[in-house]
């Protein structure tokens, strides 16, 4: 069955994009079947899968999007009325790494905005608006059926807006990428305040008769938490230096004193002992990735994981060379032992 894991935080800047391409890699490494899905309509997701360094790069996506399904024609016929069902999204194998699938972005998937969050606030009372709150949900299920998927990543837009409420709301599970600064603390509490009055609206959603018998019926509500990524922080002789680590730590006490009570009072937690396996504590901090400094530029050229590039794609010398292996080496352990809690957190709520 496939797992869907939504990346969310409507703070920016978070680097949602690079964890959600660099995990789904390492995912797909491990044998597992993968669907990137790019709901965010800036394409950031997209770009980077696909490249668009040049002008064959930018002709060939192009072509993909005359002769390839994307986010928004996949749910076209819900959205625009069109006389026919939603079916699978014709998704892209990316480059380079067997079992890892692209499922394109749209920059027009935001004009559905309004009109779902229309359908969400009063689909029980207009027929015709019953089948919108489900056509995501039978879109990404149709889609990882055709590819025989494990799991589907979904890299979420920075917002609060009626698209989201729904990607998150039809998940299986969600991360939460911060970076430590003040902002994502703000955010942390402001997702605090904003997950009951989501959560109490995907209950009602799914148990509502109207929408339970629409052609695309909203799904049984399951969604939990896997926890919370820090990343893009300095290291200086083996530590996080001491502002980091003061916004690590403010971070984490956002997330166990403030989100922590949300979840369980919204039973988005895994029992206790699942995270514990895991070696994840009270502060559900699943992993913390520093800065990769120079790697970014050759990873966004090459569409490849920065602990995936060659030293061909490098193409460095020296003592660069050296230093620049060394935080590969420390990225793929990063990822890997991710990609390892992911799978097993996963698969231990499937049997719980």
């Amino acid at each position: 069955m496939v797992q869907k894991i939504a990346l969310f935080n409507h703070k920016g800047g978070v680097s949602k994009t690079t964890t959600t391409f660099n995990l789904g890699w390492m995912l797909a490494s491990k044998g597992k079947r993968v669907i990137l899905v790019d709901a965010d309509p800036q394409c950031n997701l997209t770009g980077m899968a696909l490249k668009e360094e040049t002008e064959e790069d930018e002709a060939r996506i192009e072509t993909i999007y005359n002769t390839h399904s994307n986010i928004k024609t996949g749910l076209a016929p819900a959205f625009e009325s069109q006389p026919r069902a939603i079916e699978a999204v014709d998704c892209i194998q990316i480059q380079s790494q067997a079992g890892l699938f692209l499922l394109p972005g749209h920059v027009g998937f935001g004009e559905y905005e309004v009109t779902l969050g229309i359908a969400q606030e009063l689909s029980g009372s207009i027929q015709t608006l019953k089948n919108l709150p489900g056509a995501i949900y039978d879109l990404l299920e149709k889609t990882a059926n055709k590819f025989n998927a494990d799991y589907v990543l979904i890299d979420m837009s920075p917002s609060l807006g009626s698209i989201n409420q729904n990607l998150l709301m039809i998940s299986d599970f969600f991360l939460v990428p911060t970076t430590a600064d003040f902002f994502s603390v703000m955010a942390i509490d402001s997702l605090a305040r904003i997950l009951p009055k989501w959560c109490n609206w995907a209950r009602k959603a799914s148990t509502n008769p109207i929408l339970k018998e629409a052609n695309y019926p909203f799904p049984e509500f399951g969604l939990k938490f896997l926890g919370t990524i820090v990343q893009n922080y300095r290291i200086i002789r083996g530590k996080e230096t001491a502002a980091f680590q003061t916004w690590i730590e403010k971070i984490e006490n956002a997330v166990k004193n403030k989100l922590k009570p949300i979840l369980d009072q919204n039973n988005l937690l895994l029992p206790s002992q699942v995270y514990t396996e895991q070696g994840i504590n009270c502060s559900f901090t699943i992993t913390k990735i520093p800065s990769s400094n120079s790697l970014i530029a050759p990873s966004q050229k090459h569409a490849t994981p920065v602990y995936a590039l060659t030293p061909e794609q490098l193409n460095q010398q020296g003592i660069v060379t050296e230093i620049n292996e060394k935080k590969q080496e420390e990225f793929k352990t990063i990822f890997s032992d991710l990609a390892d809690k992911i799978i097993s957190l996963s698969s231990s709520y499937a049997v719980v």
